[in-house]
């Protein structure tokens, strides 16, 4: 019985491990690192080809079936979490003000995060749209300082991929 706890245990355990590490994998292939892909891809499927291996040696054993399933989940959780708190990539601010789109504008550049203004119309009227392309790192930090000047604002945030050119401060 405790050699079956044990191997359900390290077969969730790898599983955690090789979806975190796929989840990561993943996002790092859309910011397009792919060497860096490529060596968390090998690592990721080394792990995987062991705890699949494990099962399948063991097919009459249900809680290591489980086992998988669970580790698969919580890798999942897991992963997204980790690249949560690395914060890795660019984001695309889009924000909308009515009422104060030049205050919005001179905190971001005070805090020297370049923004580009547009005039825009919305279903209520003359609109702003400020642009704002930044670290994810520093997406709630601006988040918040924006909702501070204006707690209407309307903000859509999208993953980005610089090319060139503009104004990105790297370090806050």
């Amino acid at each position: 019985m405790v050699e079956t706890i044990l191997y359900a245990l390290m077969i969730m355990g790898l599983r955690i491990i090789d979806v975190s590490l796929g989840t990561i994998r993943t996002i790092t292939t859309v910011h397009g690192n792919k060497y860096r892909a490529g060596l968390i891809g090998f690592f990721e499927v080394t792990i995987w080809v062991i705890a699949i291996s494990t099962v399948m040696s063991h097919l009459n054993n249900f809680i290591n079936i489980f086992a998988y399933s669970g580790g698969f989940a919580l890798g999942t959780i897991i992963g997204i979490s980790i690249e949560q708190k690395l914060g890795s990539g660019f984001v695309s601010l889009y924000i909308i003000s009515m009422n104060y789109p030049d205050d919005i504008a001179m905190a971001l550049r005070e805090n020297k995060i370049g923004v580009t203004m547009m005039p825009g119309e919305g279903a209520s009227g003359g609109v702003t749209v400020l642009m704002v392309l930044i670290s994810r790192k520093r997406q709630k930090e601006v988040m918040n300082l924006v909702e501070k000047i204006d707690p209407n604002v309307f903000i859509s945030v999208q993953t980005a991929i610089p090319h060139r050119g503009g104004y990105i401060q790297m370090r806050k």
